[in-house]
C-alpha cells in the first residue's frame, strides 16, 4: 500500500473566500493601508493572477507590507482578531469534514497555498492540519532587534508550477517520490493546473469556469462544496 496523500489549495477550496484579500480588507478597515489605493493595486493584481500572469514577487511586496510596517506585536494580535471575526465563519462544516475524513483514514493531509505563511499558518492550525506549504517569507532583524518579516519572498514560491517544486521538496524530506505515494489534489482554480496534473487524483473543488470546463473535458471529478453559500 502506497502512502496517501490529501493535498489541498486553501482559498476558494477549503475556504469560500480568499483569505489574502480579506486580510487586506481587514487591515485597510484599520487603517494600516490608503482604502482607495489599497483596492486599486489589489484589483489589478487580482486581474493579473486570473488571466495567469501575476507576478508573485511583486505581488507578495504588496500583500505584506501592512504587517510588515506594523511590526510583530500589532500584525499577530491583529490576526487573532482577523481569525475570530473573519475565518471562523468561513470554516464550513463541508469542508472540515472533508478534510478530517482524509486524516480519519490515515492519509496525510498538506494545505498547499499561493497565500503567505503570516496569513494562512493560523488557518490551517484551524482546519486541525499542522502541513502548511504556503509562500515563505524571509526575515531580518527588526526595530527591536527580533526577527521580522522584510516582504521578500524566501525559496521557491508556491504558485502555479512553485506548488510542484515545494511538494516534491516535502515529499523528499520524507523519503518519497510522486511514484512511491498516492496524492490526491483538491484546487478551484487553473493556476494550480500543474499541480492537478501531477496528482493522481485531481479533483476539480469549487471550481473557476476555465477549470470547470476541463475538468468536465478530462473526466476529473468536480465537487461543490459550497453550494448555497
Amino acid at each position: 500500500m502506497k502512502p496517501r496523500i490529501a493535498l489541498f489549495d486553501l482559498d476558494h477550496t477549503l475556504l469560500p473566500i480568499d483569505s489574502d484579500y480579506s486580510w487586506g480588507q481587514f487591515t485597510t478597515a484599520r487603517g494600516w493601508t490608503d482604502a482607495d489605493e489599497f483596492k486599486r493595486r489589489n484589483d489589478a493584481f487580482y486581474a493579473d493572477y486570473q488571466a495567469g500572469t501575476l507576478d508573485v514577487h511583486a505581488y507578495v511586496r504588496f500583500a505584506t507590507a501592512a504587517f510588515v510596517a506594523q511590526g510583530a506585536i500589532n500584525s499577530e494580535a491583529a490576526h487573532a482578531d482577523f481569525m475570530r471575526t473573519v475565518v471562523q465563519n468561513n470554516i464550513k462544516p463541508q469542508a472540515l469534514e472533508l478534510v478530517r475524513s482524509h486524516q480519519a483514514a490515515g492519509d496525510a493531509v498538506v494545505i498547499v497555498t499561493a497565500t503567505n505563511e503570516f496569513v494562512t499558518r493560523p488557518i490551517a492550525k484551524a482546519f486541525g492540519v499542522d502541513e502548511l506549504i504556503a509562500v515563505e517569507l524571509e526575515q531580518a532583524p527588526g526595530p527591536d532587534g527580533k526577527p521580522w518579516y522584510t516582504g521578500a519572498v524566501r525559496g521557491t514560491p508556491s504558485f502555479r508550477e512553485g506548488k510542484v517544486t515545494r511538494v516534491n521538496a516535502w515529499l523528499a524530506a520524507r523519503g518519497w517520490d510522486w511514484d512511491t505515494v498516492h496524492t490526491t489534489f483538491y484546487s478551484d482554480s487553473m493556476n494550480d493546473l500543474p499541480l492537478l496534473e501531477k496528482a493522481n487524483v485531481p479533483v476539480a473543488t469549487n471550481p473557476d469556469p476555465r477549470l470547470r470546463q476541463l475538468a468536465l473535458e478530462r473526466q476529473w471529478r468536480i465537487l461543490d462544496l459550497f453550494e448555497g453559500h
